[in-house]
């Protein structure tokens, strides 16, 4: 390929340099004609391109249309092109040669973006989730905006745009939200110990079963999930369209608040104090059935005060030596 390149290189360098071979100058209108191609060809791509899109978008799916756009686009661009160059003449048989020796090197490059397109056929044959559907892969959740050959593109809900490579897409535990066209809610309530269960599970039974947005096929159902710290811990779960999902739940929490308020329900929630600024002073502690401090009971002796003169006692247990001048010693002299 080499050799053939060089070969070319010096045909055209024998006919008056390698710009003069790759551009002919035979005819004015040559230009007029290549210009009428790019003018007409164009928009014909991008107008055939926008009805091929469409079309198998509305009859199959938007990303099977957007994968079709594309075949018909970048080969009729690049049809229209050639086209518009052969008509000036220009010769792309020495482009050719140059082309197979930088592919050669982009393809040693482009080992991972060999990967991502690989992964990339994958995911287009396995359609784990489509254009416009709502995917979690890790800690990023956002719609999908496109399925490219490299990479995937989402559009989180806080208006960020983010580009997944395939690879990473393909390795990683991908989350489809809205695969199915129901999604079921799941509400953690907690009420004090004193309440009654079936009362509160009538409370919200009533509740789910009266919002409009709530289905009920499947029914919804309250469950008793334990004893908590400070709370007796149920489980709302109810089911909704995936698309009235959070205005259901934003819309349970507020009437569950308002109907617990209205019938005297208590929910519990833990308590903390924080003491900044000063050394706190300890609490009182007082023994059931003790005296007031400061008053004697009959019956019992008198505190005695030790001597202040006493010498402190002494860790030896042996009997001191008579005569060491110990009071103790006194007595027993005595």
């Amino acid at each position: 390929m080499i050799s053939t390149t060089l070969l070319l290189i010096q045909e055209s360098e024998t006919q008056g340099g390698v710009v003069s071979a790759l551009l002919r100058w035979e005819n004015p209108t040559d230009y007029f004609r290549a210009l009428a191609w790019l003018a007409i060809g164009v928009p014909v791509v991008f107008t055939l391109t926008r009805w091929v899109r469409g079309w198998i978008s509305k009859n199959y799916s938007q990303q099977q249309g957007l994968i079709a756009g594309k075949m018909v686009f970048y080969p009729g661009l690049a049809l229209v092109l050639i086209t518009a160059l052969q008509q000036v003449g220009f010769s792309l048989t020495p482009l050719l040669g140059a082309a197979g020796i930088v592919g050669i090197a982009v393809g040693f490059a482009s080992q991972t973006s060999v990967s991502n397109v690989i992964s990339g056929f994958f995911l287009i044959a396995e359609r784990p989730f489509q254009v416009d559907d709502v995917i979690q892969v890790g800690s990023t959740v956002g719609r999908v905006l496109s399925i490219d050959t490299l990479s995937v593109k989402l559009r989180t809900f806080d208006n960020r745009f983010i580009r997944i490579p395939n690879e990473t897409i393909v390795k990683s535990e991908v989350v489809t939200i809205t695969r199915f066209p129901i999604r079921r809610l799941d509400l953690n309530v907690g009420v004090a110990y004193k309440e009654n269960i079936p009362r509160v599970r009538e409370t919200l039974m009533e509740l789910a079963g009266a919002n409009p947005k709530s289905l009920m096929q499947p029914a919804p159902v309250v469950f008793f999930d334990g004893y908590g710290d400070s709370s007796l811990d149920l489980r709302l779960t109810v089911w909704t369209t995936r698309e009235n999902f959070w205005d259901l739940k934003r819309s349970l929490l507020e009437e569950i608040k308002a109907t617990f308020d209205e019938a005297g329900i208590e929910i519990p929630f833990p308590h903390r104090s924080l003491y900044v600024g000063s050394t706190t002073d300890p609490f009182p502690v007082t023994i059931a059935g003790a005296p007031p401090s400061g008053e004697i009971v009959e019956g019992e002796p008198d505190p005695v005060e030790p001597d202040s003169q006493d010498p402190p006692p002494s860790d030896d247990h042996d009997d001191p030596a008579p005569g060491d001048g110990s009071r103790e010693s006194e007595e027993r002299s005595k």
